[in-house]
């Protein structure tokens, strides 16, 4: 790891601006979801533990460079405040003279960044700006590390810059899945299509030893190797696709698990009739909703002889019971050679998130990513320039 942390800077008396993310969801203008307020919190009291002036910067919505008033920043304020347990100052304008009227101890928000045209455009007259702002920069915004814009990339070649505490421990968690992760390493690899994580499955059959297909992909898997998938979701168009993947596996060693066998119904539906048959009797006038009990028996037994587990998406139609089964059993059982200390489980992604969430497995996991995009685009090999601005300035 190249990049600094809080650790490795001086922060007394100075002004460390603070790249974070709390565009949170939002219902008649209270935040419904703190989570990623919550998770800035250690950075803030730690700059100001060491005695620096907390400024932060932040995005919220797409306001494309103009100034959307329902797109104020100001409506965190309260939920910022309570996880803090302390009053936060905010400037609308005239962010030089905030700054200067800061007392020790305070913290400050910006308004909304992208309410400034440079800001996406990783203007450098914008990027100047906010580095005459302020003495040291600080990224803890991973989620948007792959994105290069003003507040995330340009201004960090100004300043002298380290990771957050909430970046490092990404940072930390992700190398330890990809970068130099214990043997062997399953990833999970879910969802509806193939075609959005194409790049995915490429960059992984080149770094793991078992890639788990579940979801609507392993259809397109199920039907590029001849099998009938009936009514299923299914993207016929890509069994090429699917089977050069399935050759270049081969080639590198990885071994791909497929369903074995499969729930099957005629409607997706809570409740629907559903049946369990193998992955090669599928009856034309179904659909395969889910991975069977066997199916799961050996995922398990796949993260049995793991040390290092990755997660991005579900096994089954989760949202619906009960065409969760496949998800939660699979996730609890990750969740308990995790606690046992025989595994590190590392996930990612919205979907994935409120899967293992569901299961009640999610904080037993290493490490669960809230970061979206730039966790994906991580799994796929991506430099995110984020995370490559931190390291050239460190």
């Amino acid at each position: 790891m190249t990049w600094k942390t809080l650790d490795d800077m001086d922060l007394a008396g100075k002004v460390v601006l603070t790249r974070v993310d709390i565009n949170v969801p939002v219902q008649d203008g209270q935040v419904t979801d703190d989570t990623r307020i919550t998770r800035i919190v250690p950075t803030i009291r730690d700059i100001l533990a060491r005695g620096g002036k907390p400024v932060l910067v932040a995005h919220f919505g797409r306001p494309k460079g103009k100034v959307v008033p329902e797109m104020s920043l100001k409506v965190t304020l309260p939920a910022l405040e309570a996880a803090l347990g302390q009053p936060v100052r905010f400037a609308e304008d005239h962010f030089e003279a905030a700054i200067g009227a800061m007392g020790p101890g305070e913290v400050l928000l910006l308004e909304n960044i992208r309410f400034f045209p440079g800001e996406e455009k990783n203007d450098p007259a914008l990027a100047r700006e906010l580095a005459d702002l302020a003495d040291v920069y600080c990224n803890d915004a991973f989620s948007a590390a792959h994105r290069a814009h003003a507040s995330t990339e340009g201004v960090a070649r100004l300043l002298p810059s380290c990771a957050g505490r909430l970046m490092e421990a990404e940072l930390r968690a992700l190398d330890a899945a990809l970068g130099n992760p214990a043997r062997p390493v399953v990833a999970v690899v879910g969802g509806a299509k193939v075609s959005t994580k194409l790049d995915l499955l490429g960059n992984l059959i080149e770094k793991v030893d078992i890639l788990v297909i579940g979801g609507g992909m392993a259809n397109t898997f199920l039907a590029a190797d001849g099998l009938d998938v009936g009514r299923s979701l299914c993207e016929h168009d890509l069994a090429d696709t699917a089977r050069a993947i399935m050759a270049k596996a081969q080639e590198t060693g990885c071994e791909i698990l497929l369903p074995s066998d499969v729930v099957v119904a005629e409607e997706f539906a809570a409740g629907a009739d559903h049946t369990t048959v193998a992955a090669t009797a599928v009856p034309s006038e179904t659909m395969i909703l889910d991975a069977g009990a066997d199916t799961v028996e050996r995922i398990v037994a796949a993260f049995e002889r793991a040390r290092t587990l990755i997660w991005n998406g579900p096994l089954g139609a989760f949202e619906i019971a009960p065409f969760d089964r496949a998800t939660v059993a699979a996730a609890r059982a990750a969740a308990d050679l995790t606690e046992a200390g025989r595994l590190v489980s590392v996930a990612g992604g919205g979907d994935t998130v409120s899967a293992l969430n569901q299961a009640h497995a999610a904080d037993r996991f290493t490490y669960i990513s809230t970061a979206g995009g730039a966790f994906l685009e991580w799994m796929e090999g991506k430099t995110l320039p984020g995370v490559a601005a931190l390291e050239q300035a460190g």
